[in-house]
C-alpha cells in the first residue's frame, strides 16, 4: 500500500489524499470485498475469452496459464493476426518481438509454464483458437525450460486435431524431451490440413518467425474461423463406456474394445484394462480422475495409430457458446 500525498490539516489531523494498493494475485480470493473479478493486471475490462481463460487457471493449478487479448484486427501494413502461445516470461517477450519484427500483429499473449498439465495446454490452445481471422499459430518460449516438453506437445496436438487446424503453426518447444515433443507435432501434422512444424531450443525465435512468415505466405491469405471440436461418432452412444476424469471424461467404443484393447492398454500406461470383457479403470475413481494428462497422451497416440475408439472429452466452459458452435 502506498499513501501519497499524506496531508496534515490545520486542525492537526492526517488525511490520505491518495492511495494505491497492490494485491497479490493469489490473495484476491481471500478478499471478495475488493470486488476484483480477475486477478490480472489488464489495461481494459476483461473480455469474455479472458474470463474463460481465468476460470481454466482457477480450476487447474498444475503450472500456470495466463491469457490476455491484445488486438482483434490487424492494420493494413501487417501480414496478419497471429495467435501467440509462449512458455516462460522472458523467452515469450523475445518471441513476441521476433514475430512482430517479421511483420505480424499479435492477437493475444498466452503463457503456459511452470510444468503445466497437457490438459491445461490443450485448453489454452482451444482458447487461442477461439479468436477469428488468425493467419497462423506461433508458439515459442524460453527454450531452456526444465519442464517436460512432450506434455505441451500432446496438448497442442489434441487441440489442433479436434479443431481441424487449417492455418500454419510453428511451435518451438525447447527443454527437456524436446525431441519427443517435436516428433509428436510432426506426426500429428500429417493428419491436418495445414503444416505444423516443431522446433528445438537451438532454433532461435527470429529463425522460426521467418519460417512462420514463409508458411503464412504459402497459405495465400487463409484465415482462421473458430469452430467447435470434432468428436468421434461413437461418443455418447449407448454401447460406449464412459470413465470420468478431472473436468471431462474418457469415452471408449465398447463394440470395438476387443480389437483396440491392446493399443489402448499400452498407450494408457496400464490406466485402462480389460475387466470381464469390457474396458475399465485400473485405479480408484478418485485417482483415475487425476490422470487426465496421461489419458490425453493416450488419446493422441491412439489417433496417430488410427484407433478411433478412444476419446478424451475435456470441458472448456464458455468457448463453444462464444463461437456459436459452428464451423
Amino acid at each position: 500500500m502506498e499513501i501519497n500525498p499524506l496531508l496534515l490539516t490545520k486542525s492537526g489531523e492526517f488525511v490520505a489524499a491518495d492511495c494505491r494498493i497492490t494485491i497479490d494475485d493469489y490473495a484476491v480470493a481471500r478478499h471478495p470485498e475488493l470486488g476484483i473479478e480477475i486477478a490480472r493486471e489488464f489495461d481494459h475490462p476483461p473480455t469474455t475469452l479472458e474470463r474463460i481463460a481465468y476460470a481454466v487457471e482457477q480450476n487447474d493449478h498444475r503450472g500456470t496459464f495466463y491469457f490476455a487479448q491484445l488486438a482483434t484486427t490487424a492494420p493494413k501494413e501487417s501480414k496478419g493476426l497471429v495467435g501467440f502461445h509462449g512458455a516462460g516470461g522472458g523467452g515469450s517477450m523475445m518471441s513476441m518481438d521476433a514475430i512482430v519484427n517479421a511483420g505480424f500483429t499479435i492477437a493475444n499473449f498466452t503463457d503456459t509454464s511452470g510444468n503445466p498439465s497437457a490438459s491445461k495446454v490443450y485448453r489454452a490452445a482451444r482458447i487461442i483458437l477461439a479468436q477469428p481471422d488468425l493467419v497462423g499459430y506461433f508458439g515459442s518460449g524460453s527454450g531452456v525450460a526444465s519442464q517436460e516438453q512432450y506434455w505441451s506437445a500432446y496438448g497442442l496436438a489434441k487441440a489442433f486435431w479436434e479443431l481441424d487446424l487449417d492455418i500454419p503453426a510453428v511451435i518451438r518447444l525447447g527443454g527437456n524431451t524436446e525431441d519427443r515433443a517435436v516428433d509428436i507435432l510432426q506426426r500429428m501434422s500429417k493428419l491436418l490440413r495445414a503444416p505444423v512444424e516443431g522446433y528445438r531450443k537451438s532454433d532461435t525465435p527470429a529463425f522460426i518467425a521467418a519460417r512462420f512468415a514463409e508458411l503464412v505466405a504459402d497459405a495465400k491469405g487463409a484465415k482462421w474461423r473458430p469452430r467447435s471440436p470434432r468428436v468421434p461418432k461413437f461418443v455418447k452412444s449407448s454401447p460406449a463406456t464412459m470413465l470420468p476424469v478431472k473436468t471431462g471424461c474418457v469415452w471408449i467404443d465398447t463394440l470395438q474394445w476387443q480389437q483396440i484393447r491392446l493399443v489402448i492398454e499400452a498407450n494408457s500406461g496400464g490406466l485402462i484394462l480389460d475387466r470381464d470383457g469390457a474396458p475399465a479403470a485400473a485405479l480408484s475413481t478418485e485417482e483415475f480422475a487425476t490422470k487426465d494428462s496421461e489419458l490425453l497422451a493416450c488419446d493422441v497416440e491412439c489417433r496417430l495409430a488410427g484407433i478411433e475408439g478412444f476419446y478424451l472429452e475435456l470441458d472448456v466452459p464458455g468457448v463453444d457458446e462464444l463461437i456459436g458452435g459452428g464451423l
